[in-house]
């Protein structure tokens, strides 16, 4: 069975609807017939300023939503990121082998540093995807599931575990990306021409999976549209419209053809309706689970902390490999 990692960042209070139809809805399917590990990546979200109670906050609102939409710690291998300290520990070693040119050219730190300046970016946020690396093959993965945007962090994944089998005998299985090519591409609901990010202007175009039915309606009655009448596809045209009508059809599981046809000749306050039906009772029963998660911590941390154990027993194999590889000395059991 091949293996799958992927992980995500605990820096918001909820996930929206783009972290789910972008990578989650695909993680819960991939447990299916893969060996996955799905992690929330907490130490690299601390390449932001980030309030300590917060943070812990935020953790374990990430996992506690990634049960409440799907992913099964009887199929999957559910743990957080600090809880493995081998991932820290290969990193190292990574870095050791890892070109300043080419960590230089990740195109994500120059953006980011580009906006912050030189004096205000962290060396954790130059050396992010070399522990982004460590985190996978860690793991002995295959497969990566990513968006585009990540493609060129598995190339350097690949890179340097080419070149660590090459210098010190075969380790790593070499990973290859697995694209998520979302059935959904989901924008703004304020600015249907932009992705739907967190790092939004306004929260006021952003579904947020956690947020009260009252607000989610509220959100989805206000998005920008077209000053026609037609509930019809065309992005070009009609990007509001189109966002809405790829909002129901992703969660509906109906095509957009039938939800056009089902409102021919209705205005878009009833269209706007039915998809705020939609999306609400989609994600009424996952709020209501993360929230009974969330009040029985205990129970959540043992899922958890079963979660790391399993983890610790892949992770730490590969990390013996990789020391005896170099030549450390070991020491005692």
């Amino acid at each position: 069975m091949k293996r799958v990692l992927s992980g995500i960042q605990p820096t918001a209070d909820s996930f929206h609807l783009g972290n789910y139809l972008g990578a989650v809805k695909q993680w819960v399917e991939l447990q299916e017939d893969h060996d996955a590990f799905y992690c929330v990546v907490d130490l690299h979200a601390l390449t932001v300023e980030t309030e300590p109670s917060l943070l812990r906050r935020r953790t374990l609102v990430a996992a506690a939503q990634l049960i409440a939409l799907g992913l099964n710690p009887e199929k999957c291998t559910l743990f957080i990121q600090s809880h493995v300290p081998e991932h820290n520990q290969l990193a190292w070693v990574l870095e050791c082998l890892a070109g300043f040119g080419e960590a230089s050219r990740m195109t994500q730190f120059k953006d980011k540093s580009q906006k912050s300046g030189a004096d205000r970016t962290v060396v954790g946020l130059f050396t992010y995807p070399i522990l982004q690396a460590a985190d996978i093959m860690l793991y002995q993965a295959h497969r990566v599931p990513v968006g585009e945007d990540q493609r060129q962090h598995i190339e350097l994944t690949r890179d340097l575990g080419q070149r660590f089998n090459s210098r010190f005998g075969e380790t790593f299985v070499i990973p290859e990306a697995h694209i998520m090519k979302s059935a959904a591409k989901i924008n703004d609901l304020q600015d249907p021409t932009a992705k739907m990010s967190k790092s939004a202007a306004s929260n006021a175009g952003v579904i947020d999976i956690l947020d009260s039915t009252e607000v989610n309606v509220k959100k989805i009655k206000s998005a920008v549209t077209d000053t026609g009448k037609e509930v019809r596809f065309d992005e070009k045209e009609k990007p509001g419209i189109s966002n809405l009508l790829t909002i129901h059809s992703a969660l509906s599981g109906r095509s957009i053809s039938d939800i056009e046809s089902e409102f021919a000749g209705k205005g878009y306050g009833d269209f706007k309706g039915a998809v705020a039906e939609v999306v609400t009772s989609y994600f009424a029963p996952v709020r209501e689970k993360t929230n009974a998660l969330l009040e029985d911590e205990t129970g959540l941390m043992k899922i958890l902390n079963e979660g790391s154990e399993k983890a610790r027993a892949v992770a730490s194999t590969t990390l013996k490999k990789v020391y005896e590889g170099l030549g450390l000395v070991p020491g005692n059991k």
